[in-house]
């Protein structure tokens, strides 16, 4: 059984602790959990760090828990908000926490029968109990001048749009998560993100009043950029782990693009790369930085984690298309994602089978040259371009063959500039 607490604390993934967890860990094979709530019907970059956090412990010889939030989604955790989250609707939050569940398996070999990693939902015991049944059962053991102290309830009290009984009781739900898990699987750890600690405490204290357990609690860092804005946060949205909402060719570009300030701590906390080779790339942006190497590395290893090889694939061929590679067999949903900020112009498949959209035309009214003339310089020096091939002749016409996918064709000009023809059925 390997070191995990060692690999954190290198890694910078410990926040807080309630007890010094290095000899404890190291004793035998622990359980552990970390909650995901469902509130979208896919995964975002912020929950990598929670899964790679799982998957550590798993590799490390642990056995994880995920649980996915079916009942705490119903209420939305008020921790890190500065007002109240709209509730989503019973079959909005059935299919949410299906996806999630769907997803995680990606990251982590479920075997619950066998003993190992454990995929759970707190609505499957939540729903066993009546208001009354729980607000005798768990509720009495929550002392409300304890629950006023947490930080996370303390926030929204002071701030304007104040706080709902039904965010209030979050706490209880979650808490009684951590001893229901303790009960059924010896679960003894929670981890979750820094915005956690009174969560967890919450549960630590329920299960030493309830039975009287030695229960533990770990926060790691918040995934934040070195501005202390979130990682993942685009300007058109979130970064999604399901490809339907994030393709594998942006998912690869968003860390490609991510900036040196943040990429060793990415590295660190997101990947499963030895730390040796985290520290030449730490020194390779110093001296290199040009070569974007931190950045290649690690769009390579999450893409391939969270998409699989066939994604990394299909994400590197994107991005050599961008930047020149020849254009063939593509669907026009590949195209239209790596072109989606191009301009384009719409023909009819007529003016295309008959052979009557010559190439000057294309380019002009793609919007890639101002004028005739300007098109047939930029041919004449060899700077026109169809799915990447240089154009030979100013008498070219553009045909069906010339299709990169069912309705597509890509123009460029010169070295970066591209444009679509978009062929209507």
């Amino acid at each position: 059984m390997s070191d995990i607490y060692a690999d954190f604390t290198t890694r910078g993934l410990i926040h807080q602790t309630t007890d010094d967890l290095a000899p404890w860990l190291q004793e035998k094979p622990r359980t552990i959990y970390i909650g995901f709530d469902p509130t979208a019907d896919s995964m975002h970059v912020g929950h990598l760090m929670q899964v790679m956090t799982l998957r550590r412990f798993q590799q490390a010889g642990h056995r994880p828990i995920a649980l996915v939030g079916g009942a705490t989604g119903m209420i939305g955790d008020p921790s890190g908000k500065s007002q109240e989250r709209n509730l989503l609707t019973v079959d909005q939050l059935h299919a949410n926490t299906e996806a999630l569940k769907s997803q995680m398996q990606n990251f982590i070999g479920f075997d619950e029968a066998g003993g190992g990693a454990v995929l759970a939902n707190n609505l499957d015991w939540m729903n066993e109990f009546s208001f009354l049944e729980f607000l005798r059962d768990i509720g009495k053991n929550f002392p409300v001048n304890v629950m006023l102290g947490k930080d996370s309830v303390k926030s929204r009290l002071e701030g304007e749009s104040g706080l709902s009984y039904t965010e209030f009781s979050y706490m209880l739900l979650q808490a009684y998560d951590f001893v229901h898990l303790h009960q059924k699987y010896d679960c003894e750890l929670q981890v979750g993100g820094s915005d956690q600690w009174g969560n967890i405490t919450a549960g630590i204290d329920l299960g030493r009043r309830m039975h009287g357990a030695s229960l533990y609690g770990m926060t790691c860092p918040l995934l934040t950029k070195s501005d202390g804005t979130k990682m993942g946060k685009t300007e058109s949205g979130a970064v999604w782990l399901a490809p339907e909402r994030t393709s594998p060719y942006k998912f690869y570009q968003y860390w490609i693009n991510v900036a040196d300030d943040d990429a060793g701590q990415c590295l660190r906390f997101l990947t499963e790369l030895p730390m040796e080779e985290i520290v030449e790339l730490d020194q390779s942006r110093e001296t290199e930085p040009h070569l974007r190497s931190s950045q290649k590395r690690l769009a390579e290893v999450l893409t391939q984690i969270v998409h699989r090889q066939d994604g990394l694939d299909a994400a590197r061929k994107a991005t050599d298309i961008f930047f020149g590679s020849e254009i063939q067999d593509l669907s026009d949903e590949q195209l239209l994602d790596i072109f989606a900020d191009v301009p384009s112009v719409e023909i009819s498949r007529d003016v295309l089978t008959g052979g009557q959209f010559n190439i000057v035309d294309a380019l002009v009214d793609s919007g890639l040259c101002s004028s005739r003339g300007d098109a047939r310089r930029s041919i004449e020096q060899g700077g026109g371009y169809v799915n990447n091939r240089r154009v030979e002749s100013l008498d070219t016409n553009l045909s069906e063959q010339d299709l990169a996918s069912d309705t597509v064709i890509v123009l460029r000009r010169g070295k970066k500039k591209y444009a679509l023809v978009r062929v209507a059925n």
